[in-house]
């Protein structure tokens, strides 16, 4: 799917999503004032690494003096199981989920465990990233780019990929850094896609230059900064980042497309602190949060925001994503296939 068609598909999908009550500036300040007796406000995400979940904590924090926000920032598949510890044993600590992998949103839906609640700026993001649940339970609050990645000491511009099926190239043998689909809802995704733009045999391929194998897809980050592999299909924004600080890592976006990632967020139906909640989910959505995650070389789900230095805007990226029904099916699929393949 690329990035028209991802537009033209979530603009038709918010075009059919119904009309839920909206809180006035007088109900948000209601909140807040109910949200100051809360105290705090806890939060799972895996969106982001453990920085820029900070750094959105902080200005979440300065919005709303008195709201401690209590940022647990983990790996897709680790919240999902701690969400899901929580949910058979009944006692409910986490108040907003964020997870990079749809498929947990898809199935804790039907087990209504999530607040029906239309944060007010849910229809105020940049169009594609409106009505991805028709029902208004679960909103996107994060976007992010999966590209090629690669430590600019260890490879000369001439070689370097411009494809996804360039790291299959026996070139890159013992050079290449991967993520693992059973940790990271991004990894998941992105095996997803690879298996159907190239089949299986593209990741047979990739074990013969005997990947390293990490698990959350920001571990490419380090083990390319650390001079241990040279190329990886890792993350923009945090690549960026690092690349900022003065590290010699780069970013190439496909010629066939970069993944792109958009990542939902949810109010658990039995949050403690359902105030302090609905301003998080709110927050997620709007300036401030996107500016920090700009500033962190992300990308932003709010309009008129100017990309982070040394990214390209989206509206000029060639993009590729699954279907959430692909993303769904896919993720347990590809894990098991993983693990046969590469033997973790």
């Amino acid at each position: 799917m690329d990035r028209r068609n991802f537009i033209k598909g979530a603009t038709a999908a918010a075009a059919l999503t119904p009309a839920f009550a909206r809180y006035s500036a007088a109900d948000e300040a209601a909140d807040y004032e109910a949200a100051k007796k809360e105290g705090e406000v806890v939060w799972y995400t895996a969106h982001f690494d453990s920085q820029t979940a900070e750094a959105i904590g902080n200005a979440f924090a300065k919005k709303y003096p008195g709201v401690a926000p209590r940022v647990t920032r983990v790996t897709a598949q680790v919240a999902f199981q701690r969400l899901s510890q929580e949910l058979r044993v009944g006692v409910i600590e986490c108040d907003v989920f964020s997870s990079t992998d749809i498929g947990h949103f898809v199935r804790l839906k039907p087990q209504g465990v999530f607040l029906k609640w239309t944060p007010p700026l849910a229809d105020k993001v940049l169009p594609q990233f409106i009505g991805l649940d028709p029902d208004g339970e679960y909103f996107i609050t994060a976007a992010g780019l999966i590209c090629l990645t690669y430590n600019k000491n260890k490879v000369k511009e001439a070689d370097l990929p411009a494809n996804w099926p360039d790291l299959c190239e026996p070139k890159w043998k013992d050079q290449v850094s991967l993520g693992h689909p059973a940790f990271s809802g991004y990894v998941g995704t992105w095996v997803v896609e690879m298996r159907k733009l190239y089949g299986w045999q593209f990741f047979e391929k990739i074990k013969l230059n005997n990947p390293q194998i990490g698990q959350s897809i920001n571990d490419t980050v380090t083990m390319l900064n650390a001079g241990e592999r040279s190329i990886a299909a890792g993350p923009e924004a945090l690549t960026l980042e690092t690349a900022s600080r003065g590290n010699p890592l780069g970013v190439i976006y496909p010629g066939d497309g970069a993944l792109l990632m958009v990542s939902p967020s949810a109010i658990m139906k039995e949050s403690k602190r359902p105030h302090a909640a609905k301003l998080l989910m709110n927050f997620l959505m709007g300036p401030e949060a996107n500016q920090a995650i700009v500033d962190k070389f992300g990308d932003s789900i709010w309009p008129g925001l100017k990309p982070a230095t040394g990214a390209k805007p989206l509206d000029q990226v060639k993009t590729i994503r699954p279907t959430v029904d692909e993303i769904v099916a896919g993720i347990p699929e590809v894990i098991k296939q993983w693990r046969d393949t590469f033997g973790v």
